[in-house]
């Protein structure tokens, strides 16, 4: 294929998974699924990837954007009460589902212990494109949606570590050292990553705070390149690439940059784009004529366990420590989605000739595909029958552009629904000396205001800040969005 047709065959499939997100959407369905079957359908014509190997590169490459997009659009406000549950799903979670799928496997299902313990590294992980995409469209609390995507944001990092163990095993060569070698090497290397994240964040978001670049396009650029940065030198330094790129994304998209909606918005595309080409590519490596129906049955079968039970013990052993509501504790059990990941790390045995490699590739994708399409659909009447969907107004979106000659920035607040922002005044406000409110757009015509003009919902307030004091101004129009007029006095 040559350059020419792998752009416009690039095109085609970009714009028909995004017809088919759209159909998903109406229909209730993942659209994850619907690019897995446009992947599959494409056998039909003669597409087919067949190099396991390049697949499981390409996977772990759509991995670090995908991971990335969760971080730039993940609030630190919300997750920083729930990091030490997610991480220990992320951990001990994910212990305990190995150990009891392989248990089944090997004593029900007649699997050698090896290959035991490849399907339940294989099948530990959540899946971080599956949870960002579902749950951002439903209204939870806060603390339900950061447990869940901190745990998909670092659950790869011991998995992968895992799964290359595992199939190691089932090719004769025992990991060195054991269980307890392996537990030790796994935490520190999500140690390190998220060390590795924390410095190549904090000083990329200083960098792009300081550096007046030449276009708006560089600024959404020059982040994603920082979060790849991440990932290149957590790989290089040997400690997880995965757990790096995440931290970095959310210090970077908490770091007060300058055109920072325009740099989620980029992130969400590109974590769209990698979503789109990830779930048709594993369509692609699946192959139909392979699967029986005992491939079928075993692959609902697991998945029952690890749905059913696997899941709501995993969850119920770690929140006992957190004191975490049954009602959400609930929520977490059923919404720990599986989607591209399992698949992914389905393809290193595959690509290292494991035996029954292949029979595990198409289980993985029965299990993903059922019980995705049996999950994803019902979290939100679930999350309604739990009675935990919280219809809190959404907060101020402020996006910053810098004034360089003059040392100041330019922010455009949008005011939304619900906000208490709604019927204060310009005076009220109390902005610091030199802060000016110097348009106010409603209903899309400008306006000049004055101190006793008062703000609506569905306004856009441009003001002008100097840059020492952008912090301030935004940390009190977020307070008076929440807490109205006098929020400032009671604070």
């Amino acid at each position: 294929m040559s350059l020419d047709d792998m752009l416009l065959f690039g095109a085609v499939m970009v714009l028909a998974a995004a017809l088919a997100a759209r159909l998903g959407s109406r229909l209730g369905l993942p659209s994850l699924l619907l690019f897995l079957g446009l992947g599959m359908s494409l056998e039909l014509v003669g597409v087919r990837m067949s190099d396991a190997a390049f697949a499981h590169g390409l996977g772990f490459a759509a991995l670090v954007f995908i991971l990335a997009e969760g971080g730039f659009t993940t609030r630190w406000i919300d997750i920083k009460g729930s990091l030490s549950l997610a991480g220990l799903l992320a951990t001990v979670g994910v212990g305990i589902s190995i150990t009891l799928v392989a248990v089944f496997c090997h004593l029900v299902l007649g699997y050698d212990l090896p290959t035991a313990v490849l399907i339940g590294a294989i099948t530990a992980p959540t899946d971080s494109a599956a949870v960002f995409s579902v749950l951002r469209g439903l209204p939870l609390p806060p603390r339900v949606r950061s447990v869940l995507e901190g745990e998909s944001g670092l659950n790869d990092a011991p998995v992968v570590l895992l799964v290359a163990a595992a199939t190691a095993w089932t090719l004769g060569d025992l990991p060195h050292g054991g269980p307890a070698t392996i537990a030790a090497e796994i935490l520190f290397e999500l140690a390190g990553g998220i060390g590795m994240g924390a410095v190549v964040g904090f000083v990329g978001a200083w960098l792009l705070r300081r550096v007046a670049l030449p276009a708006s396009g560089l600024y959404p650029l020059s982040a994603m390149a920082v979060t790849v940065l991440a990932y290149g030198l957590g790989v290089w330094a040997h400690v997880s690439g995965f757990a790096a790129v995440y931290v970095a994304a959310v210090i970077l998209g908490n770091g007060h940059l300058t055109h920072r909606n325009a740099t989620r918005s980029f992130a969400e595309g590109v974590g769209w784009i990698a979503q789109i080409g990830l779930f048709i590519m594993l369509g692609m490596l699946a192959s139909p004529e392979r699967l029986t129906w005992r491939m079928v049955l075993e692959g609902v079968v697991i998945g029952a366990v690890l749905t059913f039970i696997v899941r709501p013990l995993s969850v119920a052993l770690c929140a006992v420590w957190f004191k975490l509501p049954w009602r959400e504790q609930a929520f977490v059990a059923w919404a720990g989605l599986r989607g591209a990941v399992p698949i992914i790390m389905a393809t290193v045995p595959l690509a290292a000739g494991s035996p029954r490699s292949e029979t595990i590739f198409e289980e993985v994708l029965v299990l993903v595909v059922v019980f995705t399409l049996l999950q994803a659909p019902t979290l939100p009447a679930v999350a309604r029958l739990l009675r935990i969907a919280d219809a809190a107004p959404v907060d101020i979106e402020v996006e910053v552009a810098p004034l360089d000659r003059v040392q100041a920035d330019f922010m455009q607040v949008s005011v939304p629904p619900g906000s208490r922002l709604h019927g204060v005044t310009i005076k009220e406000l109390r902005l610091p000396p030199l802060s000016v409110v110097a348009v106010i757009l409603r209903d899309g015509v400008p306006l000049s205001p004055v101190p006793l003009d008062r703000i609506q919902e569905g306004d856009e307030l441009m003001i002008v800040v100097p840059s020492r004091q952008r912090d301030a101004v935004e940390h009190l129009l977020a307070s008076i969005g929440q807490g109205g007029r006098l929020s400032r006095w009671n604070a």
